[in-house]
Formats: structure tokens, C-alpha cells, sequence
């Protein structure tokens, strides 16, 4: 007979459920709340506002543009070259994508011209500039003979409007390295490389190259250019973050759905084998409700799920299941199984079980990463969800319905029970067996590896990958996450430690440990160097015999000396303006102003190869700070995967205190043998595999912990008998080793790292938990009497 609470219990449950929907729908009303932004993932920066600022600028262009080589043989070298280009650029206008689409460089000559004019003393190289104030005559030699050759000494300033070379000398220093050249007959940058001709496309997307829908469409679009090209007889490289962002959404949303249909058929089977009655199949309702759960709490908690929240979560479902199959598995013992009693009798498992589990995720969400606080939010309320309702509404379904066993599964569990105990009574071959085992673990464990990197969260195609690399080597230009960020009290002086930057990366670039780097030490010299070489000038002016050189190839003396009077006159160019002009489009994004009293800037690295050195490139000027972030988050790995072991320790803890109040002394070290044998069996599988232990492994790990604890438990108070509970079991790791078997085989290493840790976890909890003995004449615990 039913009780009250029994009759209330479905309408309580339907009620939440209906609310859950609704949040869940609100949640959804301006689209899916799916976010594929790694970064969010991720630990961000401290409270620094500056360097969150810096860090954003670098992260801009890495999200919103996309970089295009579209190549022509060489022979084509004519207008017609640019023609391929020219209409993937039109191609992309067309498609309203792209805020901008570039392909031809307006370039306003006046505007350059008077750009130099204006800033030759602020922009003239420091090696010139202690030339002209240390030894004029020789300068003047050296301009001499530039003049003399006229392939050399042609720029854009005609030179009879700059007698000294100032502004030659100041436009051969800003131009950009690599193979990328303007060419004048086709208006476009273009490089040449292993015989072909290469033109450069860029685009800025109109949205984050996170945003919902964006990335596709960029992928699609990018796929009809490519064969648009291809019939045009061109060929197309591609790169950028969009791209990115695409195939990680398709990769995670494809393994998310093949992950769920395997597993869901897989659980099918089971169910259909083990009970043979249809209706069995309401087991899935729970999981279904774990999931909406699951996905709702984490929307309300973080704004939105990341794609490999859900990926994971996908592997939800083997774990959700076991609730409905401990409580469906007791058919097997019990001959009058009904759909309630039954619920009463397995209550205080399952409801052990569900606390030890709810133990290892609260855990899990005091780590500072997010990614690991995201999945245990999601997995935690996952959980409480499929025990609602399993424990609400899934016997009200099943009330006056039974299965039907499947006899051949009950004896293949009792065979099981009885081989243990006959080999349980063999006490020498037991102790040489557990000595034996000893021993492998320990082999196996001092194999494992440990591995801290951020690129295990990454799985990009191929073809990916290898168009970014070809796009490197064809300009020349292969930005890295590294850079330096720079701060002074004053311009000035932020600009002399930015020098002092330089001067130690110019050692590097000349090693070959580093291709080029960008500092706004490059464009502009500080006010009081500006004002010093102007007083010099001035000075020189009053001076013939240091200008003789050029006085010699007929220039005459006047109008040298009127040009130095008018550079001496030059108003000093703070920052703000050099960056005004067209020369400085490669600066701009490293000034980040005046912030807290201090100017800051920073200075960009290109083609790195060594970052070894870098740390002491660092400690060359005071208040510069060497922003690593990829090192920072392997830094943070290690340090979150002790946390995390601490927290496993911790939770161990929680739960044998939990154990000994609800079961006793003497179950909570028999319950928790099974977790600690399966954890051991399992690093030790890990070393022998040649797997690394990683901070997801670790994280795989503590869910085991939780499986383990479910299995022991319903071992040790064996509702309906021992070979019942084993059947309960069976099913229940037949269904999560389904899920995260299939975990295991994902293209992204972090995932099918945690998987493979996860699976073999339920293959030992398994295979430990028949050990499980209630202590001899003991009575049965209050805990599990009706």
C-alpha cells in the first residue's frame, strides 16, 4: 500500500520538472546558450586591468580575422595576377560575413610623406641618431655615397626635400619584415614561395569567432571559395580563429551525439536483455532528466555550457542509469518484486550513494578552473535530477507492472559469487595473488607519466593546422602567445624600457631563436632624445665642415644648413601622435595608454623558436612583466591537479565520516577498500598503457571514487541477496563502462584521457566490489530497515 508521502511524491516531482522546463526554455529564448569559447574554460588573469586589456588586444585578432594566401604562378606576374584574389575578396564582401575585407592597399602618399617629414627625429633609428650626435662627418660620408647611388637612395621624400636621409633612414626601419611586399602594378601585399606567387587577403568577421552561428557560416562560405578558386586555377590557405571555433563546435557537437546514440543503444540492449519487458525502458527517463538538469544549472550558474561540458556530459547518462538499475535490478532476488516496496528497500542505498557522489563533485567545484567547476555543476545537479526521479515518479509509472529476469545473468552472478568464495577459502594462493597484485600496481603506478598542457584540450583538423604553418613560412610572420608588458611612470621612460626590451630580443632575432618583435620603441624615441637631437642639429647647422661630403656632390651649403634649422624646429612627438599616421597601423594595438598613473605598453613576438630566454629578458628594466599565458595555465594545471588530489583525499574523508554515521565502523573501511583498490588498479593501468596522468585523468579519477562507493554499498547490504546485488552492478557498469568506453575514443585528448580513466575505474570497482562481506553475525544496519 501506498503511503501518503508515496501519492505526493509524483506531483512534487512533475511540478519541479515543469519548472525546470520553463527556466530551461527562458534560457533559450535568444538562441541555444552553447558556447565553444575555450577561454572560458579556463582560469582568467588577475584583477591587473592593464593586462587584462593587454591580453584582450592580443586575443582581438585571433577571434575576429581571418588571413588569405590565394596563390598564381609566378609567369602570371601581370595585373591579371591579382584576379584570383580579388574575387575571394569580392566573394566575402558579398556574403555579408566581414565587417572589412582587404585586398588592395589604398596607400595615401602625401599623407606618408608628411608622416616622415613631420616625425624624421622622433622615428629616427637610435643607431643614426647617435651617429649624427657622435660623428657627423661620418654620417654625412655615408649619405654621401647614398646619394651617389641613385637605386640607393630612392624613397618616398624626394631628397631634395631631405638632404640627410633622415626620412629614408626612418621608413627602411618601419618597414615590416618577412617575404610579404607591396607591389606598386596590383595595389596588393604579396610573397613569393617555392615558385609561386602569393597575394594577401584579410577580413575582420562582424561577430566574436565564439558567437553561436558565425563560425559555420565563415566554414561554409570558405568552402564554395575554395572550389570557386580551385575552377580559377588558383589555389586558397586560409587561417584564423573563426575556423577554429568552427571545427571545435562540429567535432564536440558530432561526438556529443554519436557518444549519446551509442550509449543510449547500448543501455537498450542491456535493458532489454536483463528485464525483457518494454516499459523497462522508462530507466531512460531519469537520465533524460539528469540531463535537462544538468544543462539548466549550469546555464543559470555560468550564462551558458561549453561544448565540452556537453560532450562529457554526455557520458552522464551511464552514470545517471545506475539509479533505475539498482532498483529494477532487485528483481532478480525477489520473487514479489513491486515497484514501491522495492523503492523502500533500496531508498538508503541509493540515497548513500547519491551523497558520496554529491561529495567528489562539491569537491571538484573549489578548484579554481573552471572548466572542472563547470562539469561537476552540471554532473552534481545531473545527478539529483535522475535520483528525483527515479525515487518520485518512476515506480508511480511502474506501479502493478513487473519484470521479467533473465534467468542466465542471475547464474552467471552466482557462478561469480561462488568462484570468489572458493577462492577466498584458499588463504596462501589469496596472499600470494594479493602480493602478486601489490607488486604490479606498484610497477605500473611508477610508469605513469604525468602531463600539464593546454593542448590537450585542442584537437584541430589536419588540414587546419597545416595551412596555418604554410601561411608562416610563405610571410614570414608566425605570431606567438608570448609578450612583454611594459610600464613606466611616464612615456618617456616607457619608451627607454622598451629599448632596453629590444636591444636584448635583438640578440635573439640575430641567434635565430626569434624572427622579428614589435615595440613602439621602433617608431618613436622619447620627447627629451627628440629634443637632444634637435638642439645638436641646431648646433650642426653653424658647422660646414662636417657637412663637407655633401658639399662636395654640389649640394649646396645653405640649404643644407636651412634644413637643419627647420629639423631643429621640430615639435617632439609624443606616442599619441606618431601613432596617428598611416606608418604606425603595426604599433597601434600596443599602446595601451596611461593606466593607474602608469603609461603601458607592450612589445610582440614573431617566430619564436626559444622561449627559454625570455624570463631574463624580463628582469632587464624594472616593471616589465613577461605574459606567458599558455604557460601560466600548464603552471596552473599542476598546481589544480594537486588541488585536486588534496580535494579526492578530502572527499574520502567526507564520505567514510558519512559511511561510519549511516553504516558503521565496520562498513566504512569494507566500502571504502573498493574506490582506493579501483583507483590504484587504475593509475597503474594508466602507467602500463603509456597514458598520462592529467588533471582530467585525475578528475576521472574522483568520479571512480563515487562509482566505486555506489557498488560497495549495494554489495554490502545485498537487498534481496548477494547475487542480486551483483546483477544491480553488472548492469549498472555495463551501461557507464558503454559511455565512457565510447568517451574514450574522442579526438580530443583531455576527453578520451578522461574516459580511458573513467572506464577502467568501473572495470576494477567491478571486479572489487564481490569482495564486499557484511562483518559475520552482524544485524542489519537501522540504516536499511524499512
Amino acid at each position: 500500500m501506498r503511503s501518503p508521502i508515496e501519492r505526493w511524491l509524483p506531483r512534487l516531482f512533475k511540478l519541479g520538472l515543469l519548472l525546470i522546463l520553463c527556466a530551461g526554455a527562458w534560457q533559450s529564448r535568444h538562441g541555444w546558450p552553447v558556447s565553444a569559447n575555450l577561454m572560458e574554460l579556463v582560469p582568467q588573469a588577475g584583477a591587473d586591468a592593464t593586462r587584462q586589456l593587454a591580453e584582450a588586444r592580443i586575443q582581438e585578432p585571433l577571434s575576429r580575422q581571418l588571413i588569405a594566401l590565394v596563390a598564381t604562378q609566378s609567369a602570371n606576374a601581370g595585373a591579371d595576377a591579382a584576379a584570383p584574389a580579388r574575387l575571394l575578396a569580392q566573394r566575402w564582401t558579398d556574403s555579408g560575413l566581414f565587417s572589412s575585407v582587404q585586398v588592395e592597399l589604398q596607400i595615401d602618399v602625401p599623407a606618408l610623406r608628411a608622416q616622415l617629414l613631420a616625425g624624421r627625429l622622433a622615428m629616427l633609428p637610435a643607431a643614426d641618431r647617435h651617429q649624427l650626435e657622435t660623428d657627423p662627418a661620418a654620417y654625412a660620408q655615408r649619405r654621401a655615397r647614398e646619394l651617389s647611388d641613385p637605386f640607393s637612395s630612392s624613397g618616398l621624400v624626394p631628397a631634395d626635400q631631405d638632404w640627410l636621409g633622415l626620412t629614408r633612414r626612418a621608413e627602411q626601419a618601419l618597414r615590416p619584415g618577412g617575404a610579404v611586399q607591396y607591389d606598386m602594378g596590383t595595389g596588393t601585399l604579396q610573397a613569393e614561395h617555392a615558385g609561386r606567387r602569393w597575394m594577401l587577403v584579410r577580413a575582420e568577421t562582424r561577430g566574436d569567432a565564439f558567437d553561436a552561428a558565425a563560425p559555420q557560416q565563415i566554414a561554409a562560405q570558405l568552402e564554395q571559395d575554395r572550389a570557386a578558386l580551385g575552377a580559377a586555377g588558383a589555389e586558397l590557405l586560409v587561417a584564423g580563429g573563426p575556423l577554429y571555433a568552427a571545427a571545435g563546435r562540429a567535432q564536440a557537437v558530432a561526438e556529443s551525439s554519436w557518444i549519446g546514440t551509442g550509449a543510449t543503444i547500448g543501455i537498450v540492449l542491456v535493458l532489454l536483455l536483463a528485464l525483457r519487458r518494454v516499459r523497462a525502458l522508462l530507466a531512460f527517463v531519469p537520465v533524460a532528466v539528469g540531463l535537462l538538469t544538468g544543462a539548466v544549472a549550469c546555464v543559470a550558474v555560468f550564462g551558458s555550457i561549453h561544448v565540452l561540458t556537453l560532450v562529457i556530459g554526455a557520458s552522464l547518462i551511464g552514470v545517471a542509469v545506475d539509479f533505475p538499475m539498482h532498483w529494477l535490478g532487485k528483481s532478480y532476488g525477489m520473487a514479489d518484486w513491486q515497484a514501491w516496496p522495492a523503492l523502500r528497500r533500496v531508498l538508503p542505498g541509493l540515497t548513500i550513494s547519491l551523497a558520496a557522489s554529491l561529495v567528489g563533485y562539491v569537491a571538484l567545484a573549489f578548484t579554481p578552473f573552471p572548466a572542472l567547476t563547470q562539469t561537476a555543476v552540471f554532473s552534481a545537479a545531473g545527478l539529483l535530477g535522475a535520483y528525483a526521479c527515479t525515487v518520485c515518479q518512476l515506480p508511480a509509472w511502474m506501479d502493478g507492472w513487473r519484470p521479467r529476469p533473465w534467468q542466465p545473468l542471475l547464474r552467471f552472478a552466482e557462478a561469480a559469487l561462488h568462484a570468489r568464495q572458493r577462492l577466498a577459502g584458499r588463504r596462501a594462493a589469496l596472499w600470494l595473488g594479493a602480493l602478486a597484485l601489490i607488486a604490479a600496481t606498484a610497477g605500473g603506478i611508477s610508469r605513469l607519466s604525468i602531463q600539464d598542457d593546454l593542448r590537450q584540450w585542442l584537437s584541430l583538423p589536419a588540414p587546419l593546422l597545416q595551412q596555418a604553418r604554410q601561411i608562416g613560412e610563405i610571410t614570414g610572420f608566425m605570431p606567438t602567445s608570448q609578450f612583454f608588458l611594459v610600464r613606466a611612470p611616464d612615456a618617456d621612460e616607457l619608451l627607454r624600457r622598451q629599448a632596453r626590451v629590444s636591444q636584448a630580443l635583438d640578440a635573439l632575432v640575430a641567434r635565430g631563436d626569434l624572427a622579428a618583435y614589435n615595440a613602439l620603441s621602433q617608431l618613436v624615441s622619447p620627447a627629451a632624445d627628440q629634443k637632444a637631437l634637435g638642439a645638436t642639429l641646431a648646433s650642426l647647422a653653424g658647422q660646414p665642415d662636417a657637412w663637407k661630403p655633401l658639399t662636395d656632390i654640389g649640394i649646396p651649403y645653405a640649404a643644407l644648413r636651412l634644413e637643419l634649422q627647420s629639423m631643429a624646429a621640430l615639435p617632439p612627438q609624443a606616442i599619441e601622435d606618431a601613432l596617428q599616421g598611416p606608418l604606425a597601423e603595426r604599433w597601434r594595438p600596443l599602446w595601451l595608454g596611461v593606466r593607474e598613473g602608469q603609461a603601458a605598453g607592450m612589445v610582440t613576438l614573431l617566430g619564436l623558436r626559444d622561449a627559454s630566454a625570455l624570463e631574463a629578458i624580463a628582469r632587464v628594466a624594472p616593471d616589465v612583466t613577461l605574459v606567458d599565458r599558455s604557460g601560466e595555465l600548464n603552471r596552473m594545471f599542476a598546481a589544480t591537479r594537486i588541488e585536486a588530489a588534496e580535494l579526492k583525499l578530502l572527499s574520502y574523508g567526507v564520505a567514510a565520516l558519512l559511511l561510519l554515521l549511516t553504516l558503521g565502523r565496520a562498513a566504512a573501511w569494507r566500502i571504502l577498500a573498493v574506490p582506493l583498490a579501483a583507483t590504484a588498479c587504475s593509475l597503474a593501468a594508466l602507467g602500463y598503457l603509456g597514458q598520462p596522468l592529467t588533471l582530467f585523468s585525475l578528475f576521472g579519477l574522483l568520479l571512480v571514487s563515487a562509482i566505486g562507493v555506489d557498488y560497495a554499498i549495494f554489495m554490502y547490504e545485498r537487498v534481496a541477496g548477494a547475487a542480486a546485488s551483483l546483477v544491480g552492478i553488472l548492469l549498472g557498469a555495463a551501461t557507464t563502462l558503454l559511455s565512457f568506453g565510447l568517451l574514450a575514443v574522442s579526438q580530443t585528448p583531455a576527453i578520451a584521457n578522461f574516459g580511458l580513466a573513467v572506464a577502467l575505474g568501473v572495470a576494477f570497482s567491478l571486479l572489487w566490489a564481490p569482495w564486499i562481506n557484511p562483518p559475520r553475525a552482524a544485524a542489519p544496519h537501522p540504516a536499511f530497515n524499512n
